[in-house]
């Protein structure tokens, strides 16, 4: 495969979301038969069926999968040199790939994007917010090159560039009875009525961690997938919700609410990890990215006193690239 299997990748990959090769050609401007065809071309080529085609849609085969893992790793390797060769003449061009979590989108990584971008304004940025486990996965299988997340997986693929500990906050209204304390405890929190992100958010487990240590219950009044929804909740209620120190940078400037660190005591921490593949060479642009995030998120250790237990990155780790 040469340049042209970003484009064979990005047909098949279309194909295996959208689960129909008619919904991925309608997304992709192709006709239905075209991409058809080059799939049946695809085939022949390797001797073996890609997809496996029903009355209900298309599903990659085994072969299928070996294959589309093939040509991201090789699709990886080729914008290493793609890379090597922009930094012939210095960096210009290229394209960062960020999988993040929720918490550190809006207000950290998109200022960092935006300093990044005034300085390298031809680079181009995919960023994908997601959970810690949506992002491992991403990571391992070639589909992001960077990774920013609270409290990710144990797993031997991460590589981490910088770990710093992240303690958990109060987010309430500005006259919440519990505003303007220095600290909170959780107990003293589930007092009231809270709004909670789901199972699936890694602020969510420490919670749930906490209550499982103690003899309170947890009862929250709401569960979403956003903290925007919460937060625009706890503006116009006594509601409390919670979220790492890093993703309050805007809430705090805001009048109507007030943030409030939870109680060391409640080791209500964890580490926020800045990551990429393990032993991967990073292509020019992402590593420069990935050097600006760690200066910056070195700024931003909070609690307790260094990194958490668990993953640890030296504050000056310099990111893997040629």
């Amino acid at each position: 495969m040469t340049l042209r299997s970003m484009r064979v990748l990005r047909y098949l990959e279309e194909v295996a979301r959208a689960g129909s090769i008619r919904r991925a050609a309608e997304r992709l401007y192709v006709t239905p038969s075209a991409l058809l065809r080059r799939i049946q071309d695809i085939e022949e080529e390797l001797g073996a069926p890609v997809f496996e085609r029903t009355s209900a849609g298309a599903q990659l085969t085994a072969a299928g999968e070996l294959f589309l893992g093939w040509i991201r790793t090789q699709n990886a390797g080729l914008r290493h040199v793609m890379s090597q060769i922009e930094s012939l003449s210095g960096l210009r061009r290229g394209e960062v790939r960020v999988s993040a979590s929720q918490a550190v989108a809006r207000g950290f990584l998109l200022q960092e994007i935006i300093d990044f971008r005034a300085q390298h304004p031809l680079v181009k940025f995919h960023v994908t917010i997601c959970d810690h486990g949506r992002a491992m996965r991403a990571l391992i299988a070639y589909e992001t090159d960077l990774v920013l997340v609270f409290r990710p997986p144990q797993a031997a693929e991460l590589q981490p560039l910088m770990s710093i500990g992240q303690g958990l906050v109060a987010v309430m209204s500005a006259d919440h009875p519990l505003a303007g304390r220095p600290s909170v405890r959780m107990r003293e929190c589930l007092e009231y009525e809270i709004g909670l992100v789901d199972s699936s958010f890694s602020g969510r487990e420490i919670i749930d961690e906490i209550v499982a240590r103690s003899s309170v219950q947890l009862n929250p009044i709401i569960e979403a997938n956003s903290f925007d929804l919460l937060v625009d909740l706890v503006r116009q209620s006594r509601i409390i919700t919670f979220q790492i120190d890093i993703g309050t940078l805007g809430w705090r400037q805001d009048p109507m609410l007030a943030v409030v660190p939870v109680d060391e005591r409640d080791a209500a921490f964890g580490p926020l990890v800045l990551g990429q593949l393990r032993g991967r060479a990073l292509p020019l642009a992402t590593a420069k990215f990935g050097e600006q995030l760690a200066r910056k998120l070195h700024e931003w250790r909070s609690t307790p006193s260094q990194d958490v237990p668990g993953i640890h990155a030296d504050a000056d780790a310099m990111l893997q690239t040629d």
